[in-house]
């Protein structure tokens, strides 16, 4: 099987999955106790007649089926309704916020990336030395240590005691400003730690698995320089694991994203969930739990077509 192929198989198993996680998304919202409509008029009384007709306007009074397909043609066409709370676009609102996770993620998966596969091979290529030791108990507390209360404890230490970073987000600044991408360095490490720790051991195995296989052996006997052993061959054969493990760890980043952005005050898509939760605003809570659905799918396909690259045997 092509590698082409491959990818359009993959695709076409990831459509049923997508509509799996529209209706999971969707009966799980609507599976939260308490009703919107008692949110919106908390602080104001209203006669039942009144109370109808929001529940109409945003379509509560019709059957649970029709509510999601209604829903569903919306969201296929990128329209997620009203906000119940901010009366607000909530394809305005998720457009405001998204870019900040965006980048705050990005940043916690380039940092996951560049530190763990470079200390893995370390860890690998110098076993059972001060280097692999070292490796081990940061991976072991890195795993250990929940991101929340490393969040805390980043604050503690850079922003109240040493002063080098700000304790709360820059107010009138871009996201691509300095002030805010300095800001985001923090809690991008608090996210990224775990998956760091995580992809370093798994690393730093993998390695150890290919240095003792026989082609490792016969290309030192062959003459072939040490760099190109291990950077050519074992890396290559070593990432494959890697890889998915890597794909998968862009779900914990996103649901990580959602307990660090409180912990930080930081302007992101999690804390705009957690807000919403509180307010059972039902449109903004099925749009993001959908687009964060939709993101891990994606991941997890990327994943394999990146897995048929670096394996071929993954094809057949």
């Amino acid at each position: 099987m092509s590698l082409r192929r491959y990818v359009l198989k993959r695709l076409l198993i990831t459509i049923p999955l997508l509509l799996g996680v529209t209706l999971a998304t969707f009966a799980m919202v609507h599976f939260i106790p308490g009703d919107p409509i008692d949110f919106i008029t908390l602080f104001t009384e209203l006669d039942p007649e009144t109370k109808q007709e929001i529940r109409a306007r945003y379509g509560l009074d019709d059957p649970i089926y029709i509510q999601y397909l209604d829903w569903l043609a919306d969201a296929a066409r990128g329209d997620f309704g009203t906000s119940i709370t901010t009366r607000q676009p909530v394809t305005k609102e998720i457009a405001e916020r998204l870019p900040f996770t965006l980048m705050m993620g990005s940043m916690a998966f380039v940092i996951a990336i560049v530190t763990a596969i470079p200390a893995g091979i370390a860890a690998a290529y110098h076993r059972n030395t001060k280097v692999d030791q070292v490796s081990r108990v940061a991976a072991l507390l890195g795993i250990a240590i929940p991101n929340f209360w490393l969040g805390l404890i980043l604050i503690l230490v850079f922003a109240s005691w040493l002063d080098v970073f700000p304790v709360l987000p820059p107010t009138g600044e871009g996201l691509l400003s300095s002030e805010m991408i300095v800001y985001t360095l923090l809690p991008a490490l608090a996210i990224g730690t775990g998956s760091t720790a995580l992809l370093m051991r798994l690393m730093r195995s993998s390695m150890v698995e290919e240095l003792d296989k026989d082609y490792v052996t016969m290309a030192r006997a062959k003459g072939l320089p040490e760099r190109t052993v291990v950077g050519k061959h074992v890396l290559r054969n070593s990432l494959i694991s890697v890889v998915t493990v890597a794909a998968i760890q862009v779900a914990f980043i996103i649901s990580g994203s959602v307990v660090v952005e409180i912990v930080f005050s930081y302007p992101g898509l999690g804390r705009l969930l957690v807000n919403r939760v509180r307010n059972h605003d039902f449109p903004v809570i099925q749009a993001l739990v959908l687009i964060i659905g939709v993101a891990v799918i994606f991941a997890n396909l990327l994943a394999d077509v990146l897995y048929a690259y670096l394996d071929p045997r993954i094809r057949y």
